[in-house]
Order: C-alpha cells, then structure tokens, then sequence
C-alpha cells in the first residue's frame, strides 16, 4: 500500500512540474462577464448599421508578455475562425484551450486578441492592407493543470475598417491633379 501512495505522489508530482498555465481563447462567455465582440465596419462613413461581424475573418491570441518579460509570441498555431450561425454570434470567437510556453498555472500574462480578413494572407499583410485590428492589452492570470484554463476575462472587443490600399489613394491623388492641370490649361 506505501508504495502505491508512493507511485500516485510521484505521478502527481510530475505531473503538476511539466503542467503549464493556459488559457481559453473565448471572447464571449457570459457566465464569467465576457463580451468582447470584433466588427467589421465597411464603410467609414456607416454608423452602427455598417458594422458586421467577418465571417472571412481570422483570429489569434498574442503574448505580449509573461511575468513582466516581453515574450510577442502568436500562440495559436492554426489561427481561429469566427463563429458561425447567427449574425449576432458570428463576431466572437469560440477557439481552444490554448497552452502558454515556459509558464506555470497562476503567472500573470498579457495577451492581445488580433483578428484580420482571411484574404489579406497573414496579419502584418492585412494590417499594412488596413483590413486588421487588434485589441487593447489585456491581464490575465494563468489557469491549467490541477485547475481549469483560465478565461479571457478583460478583452475587450473592438472595430476594424476595411481603408483603401496605398496604391488606391495615390491613384486618386494622381487623377485629381491631373484634373487640376488641365483645368489650368
């Protein structure tokens, strides 16, 4: 019988030393106080009416830092999707339990949650391409092994717009002062 009650403490023991704190990449979950919707606004001059949620949307969870030290690590390996179904559900993120590299249940890390369209490739393509955004940064205390995933509590939605390119804008610019040449001559 000791060496069962021996057996059971050292798997337990191991167990809790390779444990890392994680967290659940959820951005709505009501019974925990979190609504944290990401719309796309189309047009910038729509008001409310204008903002959608992107089902060609894609999203991440970023590291900024854990434990004080800045980390600016992407930890979804397969970037997440939106929701889908209703209009009113497809703005959130239902994503997976996401484990955090080199930390330990109960560290404190910053995150923040990034979504951008699908189309535009990666998230630094879509953010020069203006079809990107990225939430404030927000705290959260690690859960994991022997407890639960932490939630992402203190995100905080927000709207992207979809901006011209460069190259849009420079051809307009181009086109208006070849108009104001010629009304010259």
């Amino acid at each position: 019988m000791k060496k069962l009650l021996v057996v059971i403490a050292a798997c337990m023991l191991s167990a809790a030393t390779f444990a890392q704190g994680s967290v659940t990449f959820n951005t709505r979950n009501n019974a925990v106080g979190i609504n944290a919707p990401v719309t796309l606004q189309l047009d910038p001059t729509d008001g409310p009416g204008g903002l959608t949620g992107d089902k060609s949307a894609t999203a991440e969870l970023f590291l900024v830092s854990l434990k004080g030290a800045a980390k600016n690590l992407v930890l979804t390996t397969s970037q997440t999707g939106f929701r889908t179904g209703s209009k009113a559900a497809d703005m959130y993120v239902n994503g997976p339990v996401v484990e955090v590299p080199g930390s330990s249940p109960g560290d404190s890390a910053i995150f923040q949650f990034r979504a951008w369209q699908t189309s535009s490739g990666n998230y630094d393509a879509s953010i020069t391409a203006g079809f990107g955004g990225t939430s404030d940064p927000f705290t959260v205390t690690l859960g994991g092994a022997p407890g639960t995933p932490a939630d992402l509590v203190g995100v905080k939605g927000f709207v992207y717009k979809q901006v011209p390119e460069p190259s849009t804008i420079a051809l307009g610019l181009l086109g208006a002062a070849a108009l104001l040449i010629r009304r010259r001559k």
